[in-house]
């Protein structure tokens, strides 16, 4: 299994990077993980559009699923797509939410993607093994773990502390955790990590590794990886355009 950083920024694009997207790969099969605000730019950089099988989007907060919008044109008028519909996992709404993104008539998208409604639960795709489950978010979110070839991979999508999300992750290879909170009182509950609480997650579900994530441009990203290292010392901070083997 392989993992392309396309865009890591947390809660919008950033001055480094574009917002959350991140391309798996297994022997043939090309699967996105959300497509947040400024992600499909960069993705054209890394990959050919046309090679994508599906879509998986975590939520339907922007920095996660807007750029679905300039792939909706790349799609319809490029003339480099299968020109067959996409399948796209997204939670219960999404096919009116990213119509909207597109259009603000809400014109039907059903010529580019396959919506595919998604809860807590398991199913196959192409070589992955699925299971998700619901995090600590106010939007709808689910993390996914992916196993194929004996390797399995945890990407958290948004969420504060869960232990849904440390069950999920239990044992994985690689845990994609969100790390978006600076230390310090009064933080919103139920909607984001801090690079400590990332690190705590990690090490609660014994993973072998962990990859941080979703910074945003205005946290300071070496503090909150030394706050994560404080409960998993090897914790590594990813950046765009960086590729794991799983």
């Amino acid at each position: 299994m392989r993992l392309t950083v396309v865009g890591c920024s947390g809660s919008g694009p950033g001055p480094d990077s574009p917002a959350s997207c991140y391309l798996v790969e297994h022997e043939d099969y090309a699967l996105l993980l959300d497509l947040g605000n400024g992600a499909f730019g960069a993705l054209l950089a890394l990959a050919d559009p046309a090679r994508l099988d599906t879509v998986y989007l975590s939520h339907l907060h922007a920095d996660h699923c807007l750029d679905v919008a300039p792939f909706i044109v790349w799609h319809r008028y490029s003339g480099r797509s299968k020109g067959t519909p996409m399948p796209l996992y997204a939670p219960m709404g999404a096919e009116r939410r990213l119509a909207l993104a597109y259009d603000a008539d809400g014109g039907p998208i059903e010529d580019v993607f396959d919506v595919l409604a998604i809860g807590a639960g398991e199913f196959d795709l192409g070589p992955f093994q699925v299971e998700t489950a619901r995090t600590a978010h106010p939007e709808e979110c689910y993390a996914v773990r992916l196993t194929a070839g004996g390797r399995s991979l945890v990407y958290t999508g948004d969420t504060g502390p869960c232990p849904e999300v440390v069950a999920l992750a239990a044992g994985a290879d690689v845990l994609l955790a969100e790390a978006a909170h600076p230390e310090g009182p009064g933080l919103p509950r139920d909607l984001h990590l801090t690079g400590r609480e990332a690190g705590q997650h990690a090490a609660e579900a014994g993973v072998g590794r962990l990859l941080l994530t979703h910074v945003p441009a205005w946290v300071d990203a070496a503090t909150q990886l030394a706050a994560a290292r404080e409960a998993f010392p090897s914790a590594e901070l990813v950046r765009p355009g960086a590729v794991y083997e799983i």
